[in-house]
């Protein structure tokens, strides 16, 4: 029952998930509301929504133990979109394709490692398919951006803003779940 103890643990701090869905949601908002934005404010915009996401992801993942040690899927996850933040800031007249990948790798990272998680609580938590399900969005959304590059600024902001609300409103749903485990 060493899952379910981890389960239990996570869920007594399901509101940095909460956040983490909140923060996605306002970013996809701002983003799909204010299309005129221009491609550096959205780097820098999305600069700020990694390392946020990715600060947010490093304090679960060291405060949530396995075992008596920290959640890595969850660090690595926090690790990249720190990284993805940092970059984005040192070199803010990336081109646009550039942001693209760097936005298609955190995103199919991030995926694989929900999916991972999902499939390794399945016996331990209801209804851990929702945490699948935004990580097989990641994927898709990430892959999708790697297949079609040519996307116009507009367009990519509003994929973006989708993303970012549908990923948020995912991760907000699954870390209500959560919050039942954490009052075990």
């Amino acid at each position: 029952m060493l899952q379910q103890q981890v389960v239990d643990q996570i869920g007594r701090h399901w509101g940095w998930v909460a956040l983490r869905g909140v923060v996605a949601i306002l970013f996809g908002f701002m983003a799909m509301f204010m299309p005129a934005i221009t491609l550096s404010a959205l780097v820098l915009v999305w600069g700020a929504f990694a390392l946020v996401d990715g600060v947010l992801a490093l304090i679960a993942g060291f405060r949530i133990r396995d075992n008596g040690k920290p959640l890595w899927a969850l660090i690595i996850v926090g690790l990249l979109g720190v990284a993805a933040g940092i970059v984005t800031f040192l070199w803010p007249g990336l081109t646009a394709l550039i942001l693209l990948y760097i936005i298609a790798i955190w995103a199919i990272m991030a995926g694989v490692f929900q999916i991972i998680a999902a499939v390794r609580f399945r016996k331990a938590i209801r209804n851990e398919w929702l945490l699948g399900l935004s990580g097989l969005v990641s994927v898709a959304f990430g892959a999708m951006l790697v297949m079609q590059p040519g996307a116009g600024a507009l367009a990519l902001v509003w994929v973006i803003g989708i993303y970012a609300v549908f990923f948020g409103i995912l991760l907000l749903v699954f870390s209500l779940r959560l919050k039942q485990h954490g009052t075990v």
